[in-house]
């Protein structure tokens, strides 16, 4: 990923950081320390907070694909590390002030697949896919493949981080599912090639990271929620909620999706992404449902609760976003930070 524009002090420092050498940094790394504890102390919330945003979005790309002119070699600095740890730390703390998980149901597969299909059904959150489906304009399309291609671009990268932490029945599951975002082998079938062509088709840069100076806080917020949960063992049951709410939700909008691209006239070359999730993750959402999280359940019970938050924050933060990018589009505005960015 090539390196973004800072968005604050501290995201300039991580930036100038992750630019030189380990041997050359340590002053900048002692004083990038310095800088976290003030941003977090400061600010009015995380989430909402680019800066805090994007620093911790670098840190977590260094365990992807790293990021232009970074290298290899700082994914596990200590300093960095305790740096990401501060921030991240916050953040977790600010998804759990946020998230509301009701009673939790008995530690039964089914038990656990009707709760998950509950909480999925009761959010009520504003529905961008009717609004895409009915309304939305072409521009507004191209706006929401440029915020999901933050994440569509590396589709099941977080949730794959799980596998190794995960056995029996639910990672038989994770992997089925992840089989199929991967294309089942064929580069031609993978989800993320996919969006990238729906991505060329509006005429966007289908370059992973393109738009990242494009889009708010909130929507690195999204992505960074999955890196958290992916790259903690213990938080192993949010990720493993956080991907059944995620398939239990995707079906219907993505048929929606599809047809607002229709609608103005985009063939299958832009459609087929979508066209795609309505079929699979169908399918999918009950493998995760009853296999993957209500598997995991069974065979650990203590990770009931941490099963229900991963779904519950998902949830919560993504509909924050979708609020963000509404209220922009009701009030005719762009839901992007940058006019200049071409769309």
């Amino acid at each position: 990923m090539k390196q973004p524009s800072p968005r604050g002090e501290l995201s300039a420092l991580v930036l100038s950081v992750l630019a030189g050498s380990r041997g050359s940094g340590q002053d900048a790394l002692a004083r990038l320390d310095l800088l976290a504890v003030e941003a977090i102390s400061r600010t009015p919330d995380i989430l909402l907070d680019d800066d805090l945003q994007l620093t911790l979005f670098c840190l977590y790309e260094l365990h992807y694909s790293g990021i232009d002119e970074a290298g290899d070699d700082w994914e596990w600095d200590p300093d960095l590390l305790r740096v990401r740890h501060r921030i991240e730390a916050a953040f977790e703390q600010r998804v759990r002030d946020e998230t509301v998980v009701g009673p939790p149901p008995e530690p039964t597969s089914a038990a656990v697949c009707a709760e998950l299909f509950r909480m999925t059904g009761e959010d009520g959150g504003p529905s961008m896919s009717r609004f895409v489906a009915k309304s939305a304009t072409d521009d507004q399309l191209r706006e929401l493949l440029v915020h999901r291609s933050i994440s569509q671009l590396r589709e099941a990268d977080p949730h794959t981080f799980a596998i190794p932490r995960l056995s029996g029945r639910s990672k038989a599951a994770l992997v089925e599912i992840q089989a199929d975002e991967y294309g089942n082998g064929l580069l031609a079938r993978m989800h993320s090639v996919l969006f990238a062509r729906t991505m060329r088709g509006v005429g966007l840069d289908d370059t992973y990271g393109a738009y990242l100076d494009a889009v708010p806080a909130i929507t690195l917020a999204v992505n960074n929620l999955m890196s958290l949960f992916g790259l903690h063992r213990r938080l192993r049951g949010a990720i493993v909620g956080h991907l059944a709410a995620y398939e239990m939700t995707s079906s219907q909008p993505n048929r929606l999706y599809s047809r607002g691209f229709g609608r103005l006239g985009y063939g299958s070359e832009v459609t087929e992404y979508f066209d795609e999730h309505v079929e699979a993750d169908a399918v999918h959402e009950q493998i995760a449902g009853r296999d993957m999280a209500g598997g995991l359940v069974e065979s650990d019970p203590r990770l009931l609760g941490d099963v229900l938050f991963g779904a519950a924050a998902g949830l919560a933060i993504d509909t924050l976003m979708t609020v963000h990018i509404m209220d922009a589009w009701e009030s005719n505005r762009s839901s992007l930070r940058t006019a200049e960015v071409a769309v």
